[in-house]
């Protein structure tokens, strides 16, 4: 039964937490319990602008102290695992940002210690949220575009040195785990087999050409999907200025379009029907944030509910490496120069 809210601790305390603390505040069963991160004057601010009186720079020390249901992993992504092992082996569950992490031997490391300690792991994907997603997902799998024959996602934005060299973590191998695509892009790699379904190879070409970072700003990769339909990811940092977010959808009976804007094209054969109404699209030109942050409070509220009714979250652990894999897949082909099977 429900009876209580749900209590929320926040490990990492740079730009994405504010997208968790906001969520934290305006979902109905979560509260805030604490906040942690080694630099103590991020952790202390985090505290104060958020109502509390103490705050963290050790993950065990909150986790020793602190009445704590779930963890949010908001730290540098190459990073991730060890955080959620430390937060399984306390007996908590866990909401990790994007991406889950960045290597396929911690994925396993971490959701088999997950289930191992019999605690529920999540991954932040907010972008399934968004109504035209779930409207778009929900006709393909009606058949309404027919057998799908194309399936792309558009992910170019703009994003400057100044970005790079704000924290030392951004731009590296170890711990952001790549570039364009690892981090900004991930969302819409994510979004691409969500809505075409899952990815039997890719072959691709990354590139760094306008930032000094050791990964990629520049990326495009040629994708065959499961089902057989093939299509294109492009992915970049490097572009300016950034474009929309867009997701297109080609079968032999319609075709599907989506991006920052909401609905670019709706159209099936012998059908004059309009795109249904949603209430908004991604957010923002150039991989921005969305002004409601509608989607976080969906996942935490959600999280909260899968904690209170012993269910999984809407995008589990073993949902959210998939567009990990798929990056990491992408690396190699450029890498090596080969198509690469997933």
């Amino acid at each position: 039964m429900k009876n209580r809210k749900i209590r929320f601790a926040v490990l990492g305390c740079g730009r994405i937490s504010s997208a968790h603390l906001d969520a934290i505040k305006n979902a109905p069963d979560a509260e805030l319990a604490a906040v942690c991160d080694k630099n103590e004057e991020k952790a202390k601010a985090a505290a104060y602008d958020n109502g509390l009186e103490k705050w963290y720079t050790d993950l065990e020390d909150m986790l020793l102290k602190e009445d704590i249901d779930v963890v949010n992993i908001c730290t540098p992504s190459g990073i991730h695992c060890e955080n959620v092992l430390t937060a399984a082996k306390a007996g908590k569950h866990i909401l990790c940002e994007k991406p889950l992490d960045v290597s396929g031997r911690k994925l396993d490391l971490m959701i088999n210690a997950c289930e191992k300690a019999g605690v529920i792991l999540g991954g932040i994907f907010q972008r399934r949220t968004s109504d035209i997603a779930l409207l778009a997902r929900k006709a393909i799998q009606e058949g309404k575009l027919g057998r799908i024959v194309m399936g792309s996602a558009y992910l170019k934005y703009y994003r400057d040195q100044e970005y790079y060299d704000s924290d030392s973590w951004r731009g590296t191998w170890e711990l952001d785990g790549g570039g364009a695509l690892m981090n900004q892009g991930i969302h819409g790699v994510d979004m691409l087999q969500w809505l075409v379904g899952d990815i039997e190879s890719v072959y691709a070409r990354c590139a760094t050409l306008a930032r000094n970072i050791e990964v990629e700003d520049t990326a495009v990769a040629a994708v065959t999907f499961k089902n057989g339909a093939i299509g294109v990811i492009e992915g970049a940092t490097s572009v300016y200025p950034g474009q929309d977010t867009v997701f297109t959808v080609h079968g032999d009976k319609g075709t599907i379009s989506i991006g920052d804007k909401g609905f670019y094209e709706w159209r099936f054969m012998d059908s004059d029907e309009k795109p249904p109404e949603a209430h908004e699209g991604f957010g923002g030109v150039n991989c921005g944030w969305n002004s409601n942050n509608y989607g976080h409070i969906k996942q935490i509220q959600d999280m909260a509910e899968a904690v209170l009714f012993k269910r999984q979250p809407m995008v589990p652990g073993i949902e959210a490496r998939k567009a990990v894999e798929l990056v990491l897949a992408i690396y190699e082909s450029s890498k090596t120069d080969k198509r690469v099977k997933l």
